[in-house]
């Protein structure tokens, strides 16, 4: 993973001094809520519903075990003893007091983390595939791009203070399992017609109050000409974007008014406007930055395991998690194994400092020192031995992370919602946690097979709702918290947004309904249909049925 070099540790170091001081001025008096609010944003605080809450950046979602020992010291030291994981990646603590965050960020720093644009209106944490660097179908690991975009963008002067947020997503391979179209900006490697390194860009992606999927803005940039294309998108954002309401300043705005055609020219002029700057990504330095992402020293091991199918015909369970946690490895004899912060009744994404400091040490003794945040709010081990699986997951059950639900019902995708967040119109825990207890049993989990329920609190779709395969809306109906249900989202390559169904629904009956819904595809689905396919071939209309003909009837 990449290190720290000394122009990183400066940086964070003085952004610290500055502001620390910025604090101890809030806690003095000398500065009020709506003055500290763009110097706070800058570094991360958010003011919540009940506290402030500090969001850490995960980079491309890769940390070592003693980055993910140092997380479990703050929230054992600063914090309620647990964080939250989100889909960008990153790590959110929901009740540090102010006056404590200099010596949070001192404790970060130690391990090379911080909160630098991980909120406010900047190009944000950027995130890629948490199979980056294993996966099989890879044209080629994107995780050297996100560091170099990282660096490039890193309190870049001229986007520094946007229209509004902005996020960038890279991928290495045709299969999406990072939602790179519902980013600002999406990048997907591939090859040119000279088997050189290019990029295939989208932009215009978003959820929110107005979701649009990217579009494509380019099918093969030069590698090293990325980050001046990037400028060029970023420059025409900052000049035409809308400043004077919020709720339509994101790039999916402008890019939605203009046409992709005309924006595409637009980007095209300040790309061309760029030539007489070197903006060029150095050969030599994509290879130094490349060395820190160099495979690890894998053992030559066979392709499977003797130890570990003896183990799987002994014992059910553990069958069970090899059949739904692991993925496939590029190197024989490993896998990827997903941690699933998704437990019965749990609230996803969660986990306790205990928990942080057992994967830690399982991340040391089982997969080379490396732990990875996923997009689905879990955690993925991304070098495990198959010899080692049995060991790892004994370890893991014992700590309460061994759930086999891994892309299944109860790996449920969910805001905070109106628990922690002052901007939620309801509630999103109690609903997963209720959907959680209604599809908890396993055998019906396996059977329904891969399915995505992305659950959110409120219209800004901080849980992408949008995009699940079920998705759950938290609205406000005078005063009291109903939920509307959308069929058909999806967040990979053949990305779509779900269609609202129906009248909303109070939050009892969510998790019948979803039932409901479930029930309905086991009916219809052909021979190895996921429900995706099984809703992409005969529409919403049968699912909206089995949500309020009972509903109906008992009216």
């Amino acid at each position: 993973m990449y290190r720290y070099d000394e122009f990183d540790a400066a940086l964070v170091r003085e952004r610290i001094e500055e502001f620390s001081d910025q604090i101890g001025r809030r806690v003095a008096g000398a500065l009020s809520e709506d003055e500290f609010k763009p110097l706070r944003l800058m570094n991360g605080v958010y003011l919540q519903l009940h506290a402030y809450m500090l969001r850490i950046a995960v980079p491309y979602g890769v940390m070592n075990s003693r980055q993910m020992r140092q997380l479990a010291h703050i929230a054992r030291t600063y914090d309620k003893g647990y964080g939250h994981f989100t889909t960008r990646t990153n790590i959110q603590f929901n009740w540090p007091a102010l006056s404590d965050l200099p010596a949070i960020l001192q404790d970060l720093a130690q391990v090379e983390m911080h909160t630098i644009q991980t909120s406010g209106n900047c190009v944000r944490n950027v995130t890629t595939d948490v199979l980056a660097g294993v996966a099989r179908d890879e044209v080629e690991d994107p995780r050297p791009w996100c560091e170099i975009i990282r660096q490039w963008s890193t309190i870049h002067p001229e986007f520094s203070f946007l229209p509004r947020k902005f996020k960038i997503a890279v991928i290495g391979s045709e299969h999406d399992r990072a939602a790179m179209r519902t980013h600002d900006v999406g990048l997907q490697i591939v090859r040119d017609a000279t088997g050189q390194t290019a990029f295939r860009v989208f932009v215009g992606g978003g959820q929110g109050r107005l979701p649009y999927l990217a579009q494509e803005i380019a099918s093969a940039v030069p590698g090293e000409q990325i980050l001046a294309y990037l400028t060029a998108i970023l420059r025409a954002y900052n000049l035409l974007g809308r400043r004077d309401n919020i709720h339509k300043a994101r790039i999916k705005i402008l890019v939605a008014s203009l046409g992709i055609d005309a924006f595409r020219e637009e980007v095209e002029r300040q790309f061309a406007a760029l030539a007489h700057e070197d903006l060029r990504v150095p050969d030599e330095e994509q290879a130094r930055i490349a060395a820190y992402f160099a495979p690890p020293a894998y053992q030559a091991l066979p392709a499977t395991s003797a130890r570990l199918e003896t183990a799987k015909r002994l014992d059910p369970e553990l069958a069970r998690f090899v059949r739904t946690n692991l993925r496939p490895h590029r190197q024989d004899g490993y896998a990827a194994v997903v941690i699933s912060l998704k437990p019965l009744d749990g609230v996803p994404g969660d986990i306790t400092a205990s928990q942080m400091d057992t994967v830690a040490e399982l991340a040391a003794r089982y997969s080379l020192d490396e732990v990875r945040a996923a997009y689905e709010q879990n955690l993925v081990l991304p070098h495990v031995r198959l010899d080692d699986v049995h060991a790892l997951w004994s370890a893991l059950r014992q700590a309460g992370l061994a759930t086999a639900n891994a892309d299944l019902a109860t790996d449920i995708i969910a805001c905070p919602g109106l628990d922690y967040c002052s901007l939620a119109n309801a509630r999103s825990i109690p609903v997963a946690q209720a959907l959680s207890r209604q599809l908890a049993d396993p055998d019906h989990q396996e059977a329904i097979g891969p399915l995505r329920i992305n659950i959110s609190g409120c219209i800004n779709a901080c849980g992408h709702h949008h995009v699940g395969h079920i998705g759950i809306l938290g609205v406000d109906r005078k005063g009291e918290e109903y939920y509307q249900i959308t069929i058909g989202g999806s967040p990979d390559e053949q990305a779509a947004l779900g269609e609202i169904v129906g009248r909303s629904l109070p939050a009892d009956e969510v998790a019948p309904a979803v039932s409901r819904v479930l029930d309905r595809y086991l009916e219809l689905r052909r021979e190895g249909e996921r429900f995706i396919d099984t809703v992409r071939r005969l529409g919403a209309d049968p699912f909206r049925l089995a949500i309020y003909e009972v509903i109906d009837a008992a009216a």
